[in-house]
């Protein structure tokens, strides 16, 4: 809060003080002294802490999982980026990787949209109206009817900067929403659109991730979704016996732009939605469920 005195000097102040309620009345012609400063009191606005930051951007994240019977077969997460209500009431929109919504080799699968209440989760049934192409549009949109939360807010191109503080909301290994933080660690342009087509964090994510959000801590908005993550395969001995894994590369967490779902909801006829969406050897692992 900055103070600021409107008047005059500190010196003619004092004298103005001096001046007693006995002293006689100016003569004509002599100038009154002049009258008290007033203090004026400017308030700066308080920017949201990283906490409340936080707060606003998790009821944006979900996660899904596509069951057949009494089994889960995948998870994965997804970001709502539009709301309605209908004939039949409220519809959530949530955007999610292509990838991760694959059911052609279920019999009957059955997406489920689960929304974390802290010692519970509540399930609505979602469906998938449109899918990208795998891997250069790796999106796709659900229609969750009855999910009542609220659609993030897509970022604009120009804060996709190195070095932008993010944090990344996701659900890996099909367990409750998680945290994790970091920063864009790159952003790929396309030599001929002059736009962004892929974005990289060093923010660790999990299996399961994909379509998990990466939000600015600037501004709350989404600047990505999550698709995978590369990987670096680890070959070790012990006692005679070979074992090998992969483990994630920092800094190798890709994701589409903001720029390519606005992109992609045009493109498959639900642009409405923008307008109220308030060592060893390297490999690629998609972050998609079991």
């Amino acid at each position: 809060m900055t103070r600021i005195l409107l008047g005059v000097p500190a010196a003619l102040l004092a004298l103005a003080s001096c001046a007693g309620a006995s002293s006689p009345p100016p003569s004509a012609g002599v100038t009154a002294p002049p009258a008290a400063p007033r203090e004026v009191i400017v308030r700066e606005s308080a920017r949201p802490t990283r906490k409340e930051l936080v707060r606003r951007i998790l009821p944006h994240n979900v996660r899904l999982q596509i069951s057949e019977g009494d089994k889960v077969r995948r998870t994965a997460s997804g970001v709502v980026v539009g709301a309605e209500r209908d004939g039949d009431g409220v519809v959530a929109w949530v955007v999610t990787n292509a990838h991760a919504v694959v059911m052609d080799d279920l019999a009957s699968p059955v997406l489920r949209v689960l929304v974390d209440r802290k010692a519970d989760a509540v399930a609505h049934v979602g469906e998938v109206v449109a899918t990208g192409q795998v891997p250069d549009l790796d999106l796709a949109l659900v229609r969750v009817p009855g999910l009542d939360l609220p659609a993030a807010e897509l970022a604009d191109e120009a804060e996709l900067e190195l070095g932008e503080d993010v944090v990344v909301a996701a659900s890996p290994f099909g367990r409750a929403l998680s945290l994790s933080g970091g920063m864009v660690s790159q952003v790929e342009w396309d030599p001929q659109t002059r736009r962004p087509r892929m974005v990289k964090t060093d923010a660790p994510i999990g299996y399961g991730a994909s379509g998990g959000g990466i939000f600015s801590l600037e501004t709350g908005r989404l600047l990505a979704i999550v698709e995978g993550y590369r990987t670096a395969q680890v070959d070790f001995a012990v006692q005679k016996e070979s074992y090998s894994f992969d483990v994630p590369m920092p800094g190798e967490t890709f994701a589409a732009p903001s720029t390519k779902v606005r992109q992609f909801l045009q493109a498959k006829g639900f642009a409405r939605l923008l307008e109220r969406s308030l060592p060893g050897e390297g490999g690629v692992a998609h972050a998609a469920g079991r």
